[in-house]
């Protein structure tokens, strides 16, 4: 091939290659000559030449290195036919000889020198461009035009667009024809001819299962909900593929079309699995200056009855060393994903936990059964309905009892980046849990809402703005007439740092009590000293009311302060924060909190 560059570009480099026999030690010389080229195509060229990355690629023989030379004409070729350049010369000479030209049975004893000249001849433009037939709503590459510059890289896209818009309309055995690329050297143009064959429209026809799994195959099907009879789709196909992981049971998840569609223009497809380990444990600490050490565990076991469930033992124990006695709670939740339909599953919840705080002491026992629908990976909501059975001792009096029949409603809205340290997005959890006493206790309806919002400003998350809101209520009862754990403090890591945990409630007979509404505003900016360290600011503001809504002359206190993280890739950020009380009544003075990761 012939070609010409108008202005020179040369880089040398050396490599320690070892020949090939041991009196003939020696160093090769690599010189890139690449007259005219960017220095952008240069770099791909000499991080993807073999001869040029000899020595990380360990070849250090001379027949090593006379095979990579001759990959390299190849290797080279495309590169300049991905950029455009359609009529290049490579010549890659060894001990000043054309490698091309060299014999594998008489390699020398040692190769000294190696020099790699590329011309890579104009760019090219499209002169013809077609592409046919396309299916409708088919949205084909820009760059695949008349007058656009020609790179390989857009016919491909071309074509694999084509054939992946007749997929989208039901022909799952699209695929190319014939294609025709003349390179017209005289004009520098690009001719390019391509005939895509759509075939039949086919419909989904059955799901064969197959691979090492312990799930019953009627549970499998009733998750996947395979679309057997519709018209066949990509989209459809990847949603039951994330219906089956969903579940938490399955490393392996793979479903493929068959070869062959068969005689009645069905499609069957063969579903393969492998099984997650059946138990999981995990562990978590955090630490704060007045509160202790809080550790939890949580213990999973997947696949409990052989139909995709997933049992979650969680247990907790708080303050560990802190000001308040000693508490926690332990927790199971039992998930059933094959009960109802496809994107439903149904589970169980119960709960025993054992809250002493400076300001109330409760026993709460609950029970519920519900259900869940996933909208997507990122939206669902669930409702269950159950018993909760509170005994407390607070600023109200003590042995106060409580006896609910509850109806708790929840969705959660997850669009951020990472669950563990985001730099952009949001995410809102909305809350309704009514309420029925029973035994005299009150009725009424307690409502939440966690909204968060991240930023890094086009900074590659190098600077990220994170902010959060907290909304509370409790409409219906009066304030002594709701158990404490329905009601609202401030103070501490999830909602003012710098305040000690729920400081802030309603002074109640020479005690505080929680109030019947909350607000919760916290801002953050975080900034990257280095790829794994991070400074970060914050400043918090909490507020609750004696009413169902913040009014005026509500109580409020705020703090701020200065954080450290230092990145622990998958698991977040280990988290340190140092905060100070800015408005309130507090003698708390300096608070420091340790976790993993991010406050919110």
């Amino acid at each position: 091939m012939r070609g010409r560059g108008p202005r020179a570009f040369v880089k040398h480099c050396l490599l320690g290659v070892m020949a090939a026999f041991p009196s003939s030690l020696a160093a090769l010389e690599i010189t890139l000559n690449a007259p005219g080229a960017p220095e952008a195509l240069v770099e791909r060229i000499e991080e993807t030449s073999s001869v040029a990355t000899a020595d990380s690629r360990g070849l250090d023989t001379p027949l090593e290195i006379l095979s990579a030379a001759l990959s390299d004409y190849r290797t080279i070729v495309q590169i300049l036919y991905d950029e455009g350049y359609f009529s290049p010369v490579v010549s890659i000479k060894l001990n000043g000889q054309e490698a091309a030209e060299m014999s594998s049975l008489t390699v020398p004893n040692a190769i000294n020198r190696a020099l790699i000249t590329v011309e890579t001849g104009p760019t090219f433009t499209f002169g013809t461009a077609v592409i046919a037939p396309v299916a409708p709503e088919t949205v084909l590459p820009e760059g695949f035009a008349t007058g656009k510059p020609a790179t390989t890289g857009a016919i491909q896209r071309a074509v694999s667009d084509g054939v992946q818009g007749w997929r989208n309309a039901g022909h799952a055995k699209a695929e190319l024809e014939s294609q025709s690329v003349i390179a017209r050297h005289a004009q520098r143009r690009l001719d390019a001819q391509i005939a895509l064959a759509p075939g039949p429209r086919l419909t989904f026809g059955k799901m064969v299962i197959k691979g090492d799994t312990d799930v019953r195959h009627r549970s499998i099907e009733k998750i996947a909900g395979f679309p057997a009879g519709e018209v066949f789709s990509p989209e459809k196909i990847q949603k039951v593929g994330t219906r089956l992981r969903r579940t938490g049971t399955f490393s392996v998840v793979s479903i493929e079309e068959e070869e062959t569609p068969n005689p009645d223009g069905t499609l069957d497809f063969i579903a393969t699995f492998e099984d997650m380990p059946k138990r999981r444990l995990t562990f978590g600490v955090e630490l704060a200056s007045n509160a202790g050490l809080d550790v939890t565990a949580t213990w999973t076991h997947r696949n409990v009855f052989r139909r995709a469930e997933r049992l979650r033992f969680e247990a907790a124990l708080r303050n560990i060393g802190g000001t308040e006695d000693l508490d926690g709670r332990f927790g199971l939740r039992l998930d059933q994903p094959d009960r109802l339909g496809p994107d439903d599953n149904t589970f169980w919840s119960a709960l025993l936990e054992r809250k002493n705080t400076d300001n109330y002491n409760v026993t709460i026992t609950s029970l519920a059964y519900g259900a869940r629908r996933t909208f997507s990976d990122r939206l669902y909501a669930e409702a269950s309905a159950g018993f909760q059975w509170s005994d407390a001792d607070d600023a109200f009096g003590d042995g106060r009892k409580f006896r609910y029949f509850i109806l708790p409603l929840r969705s959660e809205w997850d669009e951020r980046d990472s669950k563990v340290s985001a730099t952009r997005g949001f995410y809102l959890d909305a809350q309704a849990m009514p309420f029925v006493g029973l035994s005299g206790t009150e009725t009424g309806l307690r409502l939440f809402f966690d909204g968060r919002a991240y930023t890094s400003l086009r900074t590659g998350g190098r600077l990220v703005l994170a902010g959060r809101v907290q909304l509370g209520s409790v409409i219906g009862p009066a304030l002594d007439g709701v158990t404490p754990d329905f009601l609202f403090f401030s103070g501490g890591a999830g909602t003012v740092r710098g305040q000690p945990f729920e400081s802030l409630g309603i002074p109640v007979n020479g005690g505080v009590a929680g109030g019947k509404s909350f607000l919760g505003l916290s801002g953050e900016i975080r900034g990257k000293i280095t790829d794994a360290i991070s400074l970060v600011g914050f400043y918090d503001f909490g507020t609750v009311d004696t009413s169902s809504f913040i009014g005026s002359g509500a109580e409020y206190h705020s703090g701020a302060g200065l954080g450290v993280r230092y990145d622990l890739g998958g698991f977040g950020p280990l988290r340190l924060d140092l905060a100070l009380p800015v408005q309130g009544d507090t003698d708390g003075g300096l608070q420091f909190y340790i976790g993993i990761g991010q406050a919110f």
